[in-house]
């Protein structure tokens, strides 16, 4: 068996939920498929199949036969291009849609007064009067009526093939109800024609309701195409960032070329308040950089040379030159603009109910709606009224709305999300963040910064030199080592402005420490064992208990001797993220059960727990067994979300419910966890989960009314109420409903582009 493919296609003639139910469901039983997921919001489908099985070809056949066309791309994350002509392409059918518009109603609303003007007390001049000229008057109808159905044409054009292929879709609904309209009030004008009860059978016209069922229903269609334009906003936000030229220093002069003629290793000159095209690596200037678009964070990040700096954030301050590194699909904004989009394609688990009542919705519709009149004309009710309560019941009960309510909510939530810095990688995640009762915390890079710092300096009672004095020579010794507990103290003397000088000889003792000469003068760093080998004096009892204190605070101790004096105690540890403290008790708060796994020994990972707030620890876990800690919280009933670097817990990562992980913000690591952290810290934890539960409260709001519309319209439409005394539901206001159901529900999920969770 060869590796399963993974695709994307452009699906296009999709108009309501069962549409895509029902593609979804015939590949889904398609040997070779393994896994599709099919978007009607998104108009797409994410397809991973077996290529010796199948093809895109005989897939793109298949769904032909279901009467739909599929346009595969050619290669993951098309870019900006092609989303720009998609989003062109949509702009240009809103117009069209638009344009149709103008003679529906120009054409419906006047022959809504001639027909039903006389409720309102409106008398019509006699030449179209029913009573004097029943002929002229439903030819009026008639021809008022044509322009109109030619304006909403598709709906026949669509529907009626559909249903002959026995795949109805909500076009069916609206073509045979409004079909039947027209051609009863057709049959009626031939026998008026004819001299058969001409002014009984006047009276007897529904032209009108078939004309402003479809010019009702193509504006709700607009209303809605023209709110699902809006929910790619935030990916069209992140796309102009990337600027369409970029400066080229070549033999020292400055060229400006289109961004796509970048290659990796060029340099270019980006100026203060231009955007930096590519990610790269600056090799002269100096500079801050504003990347919020890209992380959320919103101080500017300084950029010297050898920094990292990515394509699309803002170069505020000073020129820099930098060395392109990654360029097109490679570079990071354009990652994480695929995986957005691959995101709002997906499904969430709670929409397989709205796929599932939505595919068997249609067909039992229309049977409903054919018992419904045949039962009312049964009953003694005349035709005409039979007839209404058939055409009102196909129209109320369009599944739009349910189709809609998940895929809208997850590209408007995953959008927000990526603005900000919250990258989610499907609906799944989504729904997942929603429902986590557990996050389980990696140490080292997670809740610590994952490098060792420079944090306590400790002379004793008679020290023979400054603390200036031991960090210099210190930090000189430990400058030609490369240990990263040696890299701290450099780290920390020249954070303190500290010179230091090469030493002139130099020796590092494994598992000790180091030795060298420095000004003269010869300096060891080490442990304890290291000072009692090389028979150092002046180490005191206060020493020692500073050393116990440290070893409480999971902090290394360094000792330092010049000229075989001991001359301080350097405390280095791994240090606890700045945020760590508040975000655990905000997760707390919310009743979120908060662990931490660790490889570290017990005293270390106390030390970092009891100062992050953390009351359940497990120690000495190698990676391996991360995953088995996770299932055994899985086990207890915990929904998990685990938090790493991406790195070692991956296995963790893949196992939680949802595994979270932390990114740069510059080369974020998009293939690690099912939602990435971009910038510094643990910050937007907090939000992503509050993302999750706003999103499935967004979701279960529209899946709510989208329910709650049908099943209390359907038996409304249905006449159930007029057995009890009450009243009816025309057609017109069941279509002027059904078609406010599906805005409604779009319009509700556009909300989360304003959440800051």
């Amino acid at each position: 068996m060869s590796d399963t493919i993974r695709t994307k296609a452009r699906i296009r003639g999709m108009h309501c939920a069962s549409c895509s139910s029902r593609i979804q469901r015939v590949l889904g039983g398609t040997k070779g498929v393994e896994k599709v997921s099919v978007s009607l919001a998104d108009e797409s489908m994410d397809l991973s199949f077996d290529p010796d099985l199948l093809s895109p070809e005989s897939v793109a056949r298949s769904i032909k036969d279901l009467g739909f066309e599929a346009e595969f791309e050619a290669e993951s994350g098309a870019g900006a291009t092609d989303f720009d002509a998609r989003r062109q392409e949509t702009l240009d059918a809103l117009t069209y849609q638009k344009r149709r518009l103008i003679p529906a109603f120009a054409f419906a609303l006047p022959l809504l007064v001639i027909s039903m003007g006389h409720m309102a007390g409106l008398t019509l001049p006699a030449i179209i009067s029913p009573q004097t000229h029943p002929l002229n008057f439903a030819l009026l109808q008639l021809a008022l009526t044509l322009p109109v159905i030619y304006s909403g044409r598709f709906f026949y054009l669509r529907g009626f093939p559909a249903l002959v292929r026995r795949v109805p879709n909500m076009d069916s609904l609206v073509a045979v109800g409004t079909g039947a309209a027209f051609l009863y009030s057709l049959w009626n004008t031939v026998e008026i024609w004819l001299g058969n009860a001409p002014m009984l059978r006047a009276m007897d016209l529904y032209y009108e309701s078939a004309a402003v069922l479809i010019a009702l229903i193509s504006l709700g269609k607009y209303f809605e195409a023209a709110a699902k334009l809006k929910t790619s906003d935030a990916i069209r936000a992140l796309m102009r960032l990337t600027p369409d030229t970029a400066i080229l220093i070549r033999d020292g002069e400055r060229v400006e070329i289109p961004l796509d003629e970048v290659e990796r290793g060029d340099q270019l000159l980006v100026r203060p308040g231009e955007r930096i095209p590519v990610d790269g690596i600056v090799v002269s200037g100096r500079s801050s950089v504003d990347e919020s678009m890209l992380t959320g964070e919103p101080l500017p990040v300084t950029k010297t040379t050898g920094d990292e700096v990515a394509g699309g954030t803002l170069n505020t301050s000073g020129a820099m030159t930098i060395r392109a590194e990654k360029v097109g699909s490679e570079t990071t904004l354009a990652r994480i603009i695929e995986m957005v989009r691959t995101a709002q394609g997906t499904k969430a688990p709670i929409a397989n109910l709205a796929d599932t009542i939505s595919y068997y919705f249609v067909p039992a519709v229309m049977a409903v709606a054919v018992l419904s009149g045949l039962a009312w004309y049964l009953s003694g009710e005349p035709f005409t009224f039979a007839l209404r309560i058939f055409v009102a019941v196909l129209v109320i009960a369009c599944p739009c709305a349910m189709g809609l309510a998940t895929p809208v909510s997850i590209m408007v939530g995953t959008g927000r999300g990526a603005q900000l810095g919250v990258l989610v990688k499907g609906g799944e995640a989504l729904q997942a963040l929603s429902t986590v009762t557990c996050v389980v915390f990696d140490k080292t890079g997670t809740l610590t910064h994952g490098t060792p710092e420079l944090t306590d300096l400790h002379l004793p009672a008679h020290a023979p030199l400054s603390e200036t004095e031991v960090l210099a020579l210190a930090g000189a010794a430990e400058s030609s080592s490369e240990h990263p507990l040696a890299q701290a103290v450099v780290r920390g003397a020249t954070a303190r402005g500290l010179t230091l000088t090469n030493p002139a000889s130099f020796e590092a003792l494994f598992g000790r420490g180091v030795q060298a000469e420095v000004d003269g003068r010869r300096v060891l760093v080490g442990n304890e064992e290291f000072m009692t080998e090389q028979r150092v004096t002046g180490v005191d009892d206060d020493t020692a208990a500073r050393v116990t204190a440290f070893s409480s605070q999971g902090k290394t101790a360094l000792f330092v001797a010049v000229d075989g004096q001991f001359a301080a105690i350097l405390g280095v540890a791994d240090t606890l993220r700045e945020e760590a403290p508040d975000v655990v008790a905000r997760l707390k708060s919310r009743g979120i059960r908060v662990a931490m796994l660790t490889g570290d020994h017990e005293t270390t990972a106390r030390a970092v727990a009891d100062q992050a707030g953390v009351d359940q620890v497990q120690a000495r876990v190698l990676p391996e067994n991360k995953a088995a800690e996770v299932k055994k919280l899985q086990d207890e009933g915990y929904t998990v979300a685990m938090v790493g670097d991406g790195i070692n817990d991956a296995p963790a990562l893949a196992l939680a419910d949802v595994g979270i992980a932390m990114g740069s913000g510059i080369d974020v690591a998009v293939e690690s966890g099912d939602v990435v952290l971009m910038g510094s810290g643990l910050k937007k934890l907090p939000a992503a989960l509050g993302l999750g539960r706003a999103v499935m409260r967004n979701i279960k709001q529209n899946l709510f009314w989208a329910f709650a519309f049908n099943t209390l319209g359907i038996p409304v439409a249905a006449g159930v109420l007029i057995l009890f005394g009450g009243p009816g539901l025309s057609p017109m206001i069941a279509g002027t409903a059904m078609a406010l159901s599906s805005v409604t529900v779009v319009t509700n999920a556009l909300r989360l582009r304003r959440i800051n969770p």
